[in-house]
């Protein structure tokens, strides 16, 4: 059974409601995580997702901040959803595929701006978290599992505009990719995006801050698709859409793709 899986962190899925919905219907992924709701899961507008065929939903959500949800086509069981680290925010929840593949959709913390555990108190809970996911993978030893979402994190060189220039900057430090390379080793976690694209620089994110996102393309890696080994090899057809940072009113993140043959 083929499906092909998107992952985008939407940034409020209210105030952009209109853009999920273009998403759906212009690409049609059977199944679209999202990170950052910034809802309570009984306010997510879900009529209009519906309307696509969109009927099927798992989320954990949270009002103003954070939340995870995952929308689909295909028929999908809520599978859970851990508290990393205690800090009882909503970053993680699962499904389950009828095929019997599960779905992580993880928001990991994006850790403030100073890289130092010690002056910053976000900068370790994202460390924890990333630590809280290394040992799940280590315990659990998933199987038959996908996981996406914004890990806030661009490892290689090549995922950020400037290697050097951004070596001091929360995403690109080595702590942080040391710590994002263990979480992903603990389950022999294969990146996807990479394994379909090895080489090149790959951007899924560009800050608002800049007043021209597109001239000056200075993006970052940050939205990820993984596999567990036993069903990596299915995967194929990575996209990142970059268009969509274009888009009205948009989300500084864009969607990544990933088909899987299962």
């Amino acid at each position: 059974m083929p499906f092909t899986l998107a992952t985008w962190n939407i940034n409020s899925v209210r105030l952009r409601e209109a853009l999920v919905s273009r998403l759906l219907t212009e690409e049609a992924p059977d199944i679209l995580c999202l990170q950052e709701i910034k809802s309570p899961v009984e306010l997510v507008p879900l009529d209009a997702f519906r309307a696509l065929g969109y009927t099927h939903f798992v989320a954990r959500g949270q009002k103003g901040y954070n939340g995870v949800a995952i929308l689909s086509k295909l028929p999908l069981t809520d599978a859970g959803g851990e508290d990393y680290a205690g800090l009882g925010h909503a970053r993680h929840v699962a499904g389950r595929l009828e095929n019997g593949v599960t779905i992580h959709n993880f928001y990991v913390p994006a850790g403030g701006d100073i890289p130092d555990r010690e002056q910053n108190v976000k900068f370790g809970q994202k460390l924890d978290f990333l630590t809280a996911m290394r040992d799940w993978g280590h315990l659990a030893r998933p199987e038959k599992s996908i996981l996406v979402g914004d890990l806030n994190i661009a490892p290689r060189e090549d995922d950020v505009w400037n290697h050097k220039a951004l070596l001091k900057i929360v995403s690109h430090t080595p702590v942080e990719i040391e710590h994002l390379g263990q979480a992903q080793e603990a389950a022999s976690w294969v990146d996807v995006t990479r394994k379909d694209i090895p080489e090149g620089r790959l951007y899924s994110w560009w800050s608002y801050r800049s007043p021209d996102w597109d001239a000056a393309d200075k993006g970052r890696r940050l939205d990820h698709v993984w596999a567990t080994p036993d069903i990596a090899g299915a995967a194929h057809g990575s996209r990142i859409l970059r268009p969509v940072r274009g888009w009205e009113q948009p989300s500084d993140h864009v969607p990544v793709l990933a088909t899987f043959d299962l």
